[in-house]
C-alpha cells in the first residue's frame, strides 16, 4: 500500500520511496526513509494536502507525493515479529515485512528495437516471449519475476522505442510507464555494434533523472569487429553503471542483476546525475520553463522537471494536450516564448536544435571511450545484403526460402506424422478392446480420440513450419524480405512495414494483427489488419495436408507453396481495392531498420519453436476436444429412425436367408456363401451408418445447409466441418475425423480419414470429392471467417465491432464468390 491509503490517525513503515531523482531525494531528506515510523495527523479540508508526523516533526505532502511512498500498516507489521513503533527504528528492528517488501525490486527494460531486450529478458525470467531479429517484436509490456541474491525482481519488457517522443504509440507508452509506474531501476538495454544511435535514448533517461543501469548487449559482436570501448570511463563520464552483456547465450545476466541491486541500495559509486548541457542559450530557456514547472508540484511529483521542459519545448503533442487547460496556461505560454526565441537564434526548428545537441553529446562521450577497428573492411552484413536484397535474386531468392520451408514441411513432417498416427492407433485399438461397448466407448473412441487424434498428428508439421519462420526472424532475414518487398507493398498502397505483420501471419493471425501496432500510419494498419486473414496461418496446415495427401500426391509442396501464395494474391487484390474505395491514399515513407545478421543459437530457435508447440497441443486439450465431443455428440443421436430400423430388419433377415443356405450346402460351398454373406452385411452396415449419420443432429444442420452449398461443389459434410471452424480452423479436421469414421481397421488415423474421404460417394455412385470439389474446397477454407480468436483481436485492436464484423461478412462473402467461380467454371472446362 502507500502513504496516501493510510487514514488520518494510523501509523505505517515506510519500506521505499519511488519516484524522479529531485524529488525522491528531496523526500528521503524529509524523513522518509526505509523503517521509519509515519502517522497520519489529518487531512486539509478537501483531502488534500496531508499532514503527516515522521521523526518527531510534522511535514505535509499532497496526495500525489504521498502515493509515492510505500509503507505497510501496524497490522501487517505486527505478525512477523513484536514490534514497538517507536521512532528510533534501527535495520536490525526493522519488521520482517518491511525487508520482503523492500526487497521486491520492479525493473523496466528499456530500449531501441532489436536491441536484444527480449532476450535478455526471457534468461533472466525464464519467459518464452517471441524474440526476432527486427523492429517491434514486444508489442506490449510483457511481466516476469527472477530471483537474485534474497531479491525478488520484477521485470518489465517495455516495447522497443528509440527515444521518448511522441512520433508513435509505442514511445508514449514507455514514458508513460516509467513516470505513472514509477519502477525502481531502468535496464537500458543498449545494441553495443551500434551505440551512437542506441544512447540517445540513453540521454534522454538522462533527462528523466530515473535510477538506470544500460546493458551493453551484443557485446560479443563489438569484440569481434575488433573495436574497443572503455565502458568503465563511459559510465563515469554519465553516471550510469554499464554492464557487458550477450543476451542470447546468457552472459553478463547474473553481473546485470548484482548492478542492478547496487544501485538499488545505493551502493554503487558510479551513479550520479549528470545533466546535459545543451548549450547556454537552450539552458537558460530550459531554466525559464522548469521554474514555472516546480510551481505545481503535482507535475514534478511524477516526472523530471527537466524532462518536462525539454519536451514542452519540442512542442510534444501529447503534453501540450495534457496540459492544455487553463491551469498551466503560464506554463505553455513559457515554453512557446521560449521555443520562439530558440529558433530565431538558431534559424533551425527547436527539435532539431536539442536532437544535435544530444548527439554532439554522444559524440563527444564516444570520442574519448570508443575505438573503431581502423582495418577497413566490407562488413559480412553487406557482403550477404549484396545478395539477398539484390534487385534482381532477391525476390527469386525470398520465393525460394518460402517454397523450401513448405516442401520441408511436408516432407520431413512425413515420419514423425506417420510415428504419432500409430501411436493414436494403439490408444484408440486398446480403448476399443478394454472399454465395454456402449456410447461411453464411441465417445472415447471415435469422439475424443478420433477427433483430437485427428489433429494432433500434424503437430511435426506445425513445428517444422515454425522452425523456418523463427530462424528467418531471429537470423534477421524477415527485416531484408519486408525491405526488398517495399516496392511491392507500395504498389498495393501500403510499404515496407506492413509486410512483417502479413508474414507473421503464416504462423498465427492473432500475434500478426497485434503486431500491426508497429505501423504508424492508422489507415495503413486497418488495412493491414483487414488483409492479414488471407494470410495461411497454421490452423489450416492439417486441412491444406490431408486434401493434399488424399488428392495431390505428386507435388504436394508445390501445390502448398501454391494455396499460400494464392492468399498473398488475394491480399494484394483487395488491398487495392480498399485503398481505391475505402481509404484515402496516404503513402507512408518506408522507415525499417536492417539489423546485422545474427547466427541464432539452436537452443533459442528451438525454444521459440516449442513455445508455439506448446500453444498448439493446449489447444488440443480446449477447443479442440471440446469441439470433438460436441461434433460427436451431434452426429452420434438420435441412434435410430424408421429408416435404420428397417435396415435392421433387413440384416436380420438377410442373415437368417444365410444361415438357412449354410445348413443345406456342402463345405466346398460353405466358404463362398459366407463371404457373399460378409459382403452383403458390410454393405448393409455402411448404408445404415450414412443414413444414421444423415438423420443425426449434425447431419440435419448440414442438410439444411447443403443447397447454398451445393453450387460450390459441398456436400452437408463439408458444409459442417466449415461450421465448426469458426472456432478453430484445426476444427474442420477433427470434425471430418469424427463424421468419417470406418470400420476397416488395416488403416488408422489420417490416411484412414484420407481413404474415407477419397472413397466417399453419393447414392448414384458419383465421388463426393474431385480434383475440383477439392480445390473449391481448399480455397474456401483459405479465405472464409478468421477464427473467433482473430475476430476479438480485429475488435481489440481497431477499438471497434465494426471492423470485426466487417472481416467476417466480406471475408465469408469472397470465399463464396470464389469458390462458386472456380467449381462452375470448373465443370464447364472438364
Amino acid at each position: 500500500m502507500n502513504l496516501a491509503e493510510l487514514s488520518t490517525g494510523q501509523e505505517g513503515i515506510i519500506v521505499k520511496v519511488r519516484g524522479h531523482g529531485a524529488f525522491r531525494k528531496r523526500i528521503i531528506e524529509m524523513g522518509f526513509v526505509k523503517g521509519k515510523k509515519v502517522e497520519v495527523i489529518k487531512n486539509a479540508p478537501l483531502k488534500d494536502p496531508i499532514e503527516y508526523k515522521v521523526m518527531d516533526y510534522k511535514i505535509s505532502l499532497r496526495r500525489n507525493e504521498a502515493q509515492l511512498v510505500e509503507v505497510i500498516s501496524q497490522d501487517e507489521a505486527h505478525p512477523f515479529e513484536p514490534y514497538s513503533f517507536n521512532t528510533n527504528i534501527t535495520n536490525e528492528t526493522v519488521p520482517q515485512k518491511v525487508t520482503e517488501k523492500r526487497k521486491t525490486i520492479h525493473i523496466a527494460l528499456v530500449g531501441n528495437p532489436n536491441c536484444g531486450k527480449t532476450t535478455i529478458f526471457n534468461q533472466a525470467s525464464g519467459a518464452n516471449e517471441r524474440v526476432g531479429n527486427y523492429g517491434g517484436v514486444t508489442i506490449d509490456v510483457k511481466t516476469g519475476i527472477f530471483y537474485h541474491n534474497g531479491y525478488t525482481l520484477k521485470v518489465s519488457d517495455l516495447p522497443g522505442t528509440y527515444s521518448l517522443s511522441a512520433y508513435s504509440p509505442e514511445e508514449v507508452y514507455v514514458r508513460e510507464h516509467i513516470s505513472k509506474e514509477h519502477p525502481d531501476i531502468i535496464i537500458n538495454v543498449v545494441d553495443a555494434s551500434n551505440l551512437e544511435r542506441n544512447l540517445y535514448l540513453t540521454t534522454q533517461l538522462m533527462d528523466m533523472d530515473v535510477r538506470t543501469v544500460v546493458a551493453l548487449n551484443m557485446y560479443d559482436d563489438l569484440l569481434k569487429r575488433g573495436n574497443k570501448l572503455d565502458y568503465q570511463h563511459l559510465e563515469r563520464m554519465l553516471g550510469i553503471p554499464f554492464v557487458p552483456t550477450v543476451g542470447s547465450k546468457g552472459a553478463g545476466i547474473t553481473e546485470l542483476f548484482q548492478k542492478v541491486v547496487e544501485v538499488y541500495e545505493a551502493n554503487n559509486e558510479t551513479e550520479r546525475h549528470i545533466k546535459i548541457n545543451f548549450g547556454a542559450a537552450i539552458e537558460q530557456a530550459l531554466g525559464v520553463v522548469e521554474k514555472k514547472i516546480t510551481d505545481y508540484p503535482e507535475l514534478y511529483s511524477r516526472i523530471s522537471p527537466r524532462f518536462l521542459a525539454i519536451k514542452l519545448l519540442e512542442k510534444d503533442s501529447v503534453f501540450l494536450e495534457e496540459f492544455s487547460s487553463e491551469k498551466y496556461s503560464s506554463i505553455l505560454n513559457e515554453a512557446e516564448k521560449q521555443s520562439q526565441k530558440l529558433e530565431k537564434t538558431y534559424h533551425e526548428d527547436i527539435e532539431t536544435i536539442i536532437t544535435d545537441a544530444r548527439y554532439g553529446f554522444i559524440a563527444g562521450a564516444l570520442k574519448e571511450t570508443y575505438r573503431e577497428n581502423p582495418q577497413q573492411r566490407r562488413r559480412k552484413t553487406d557482403m550477404i545484403d549484396s545478395v539477398l536484397t539484390h534487385k534482381l535474386w532477391g525476390f527469386p531468392i525470398f520465393f525460394f526460402f518460402i517454397w523450401l520451408m513448405f516442401q520441408s514441411t511436408f516432407k520431413l513432417g512425413e515420419y514423425p506424422m506417420n510415428w504419432i498416427e500409430q501411436g493414436v492407433a494403439l490408444i484408440s485399438n486398446w480403448a476399443s478392446a478394454t472399454l465395454p461397448p456402449g456410447p461411453f466407448v464411441d465417445l472415447i473412441v471415435d469422439g475424443i480420440i478420433g477427433g483430437v487424434g485427428g489433429v494432433i498428428v500434424f503437430l511435426p508439421n506445425i513445428l517444422i513450419l515454425f522452425f523456418f519462420i523463427s530462424f528467418m526472424e531471429d537470423t534477421g532475414y524477415m527485416a531484408r524480405a519486408a525491405f526488398i518487398m517495399d516496392k511491392v507493398m507500395h504498389k498495393i498502397g501500403l510499404h515496407g512495414q506492413s509486410f512483417i505483420p502479413l508474414i507473421m501471419g503464416f504462423g498465427c493471425n492473432v500475434p500478426a494483427i497485434m503486431a500491426t501496432r508497429t505501423i504508424k500510419d492508422p489507415n495503413n494498419r486497418l488495412l493491414t489488419i483487414l488483409i492479414n486473414p488471407f494470410m495461411s496461418c497454421s490452423a489450416r496446415l492439417p486441412v491444406y495436408i490431408i486434401f493434399i495427401s488424399a488428392f495431390f500426391t505428386e507435388h504436394p509442396g508445390t501445390v502448398l507453396f501454391v494455396l499460400y501464395g494464392t492468399g498473398i494474391a488475394l491480399a494484394v487484390i483487395v488491398a487495392r481495392l480498399f485503398k481505391r474505395f475505402l481509404f484515402k491514399k496516404n503513402d507512408t515513407p518506408f522507415v525499417m531498420e536492417l539489423p546485422p545478421y545474427r547466427l541464432p543459437t539452436f537452443k533459442s530457435t528451438l525454444r521459440h519453436m516449442w513455445f508455439k508447440g506448446r500453444q498448439y497441443l493446449k489447444k488440443m486439450g480446449g477447443v479442440i476436444m471440446i469441439a470433438s465431443i460436441i461434433i460427436w455428440f451431434l452426429g452420434y443421436y438420435p441412434r435410430h429412425n424408421e429408416h435404420t430400423l428397417l435396415l435392421e430388419k433387413q440384416r436380420a433377415d438377410l442373415e437368417q436367408k444365410y444361415n438357412e443356405q449354410l445348413l443345406s450346402v456342402d463345405k466346398n460351398e460353405r466358404l463362398s456363401i459366407e463371404q457373399q454373406k460378409s459382403n452383403e452385411l458390410e454393405k448393409l452396415e455402411h448404408l445404415q451408418e450414412k443414413i444414421r449419420h444423415e438423420d443425426s443432429y449434425i447431419g440435419r444442420i448440414g442438410k439444411s445447409l447443403e443447397p447454398a452449398i451445393r453450387p460450390l461443389g459441398f456436400d452437408w459434410k463439408m458444409g459442417v466441418s466449415l461450421l465448426s471452424g469458426i472456432a478453430a480452423k484445426e476444427v474442420v479436421v477433427s470434425t471430418m475425423a469424427v463424421l468419417y469414421q470406418a470400420d476397416d481397421t488395416s488403416t488408422s488415423g489420417n490416411q484412414q480419414l484420407i481413404e474415407q474421404i477419397k472413397s466417399d460417394s453419393y447414392p448414384d455412385g458419383t465421388p463426393v470429392f474431385t480434383k475440383l470439389t477439392t480445390i473449391s474446397f481448399l480455397i474456401f477454407t483459405l479465405v472464409y471467417f478468421p477464427c473467433v480468436a482473430v475476430v476479438a483481436a480485429i475488435r481489440k485492436e481497431t477499438g471497434s465491432w465494426k471492423w470485426a464484423i466487417f472481416t467476417i461478412f466480406y471475408t465469408t462473402g469472397l470465399a463464396y464468390l470464389l469458390s462458386l467461380v472456380i467449381y462452375q467454371v470448373g465443370k464447364l472446362l472438364i
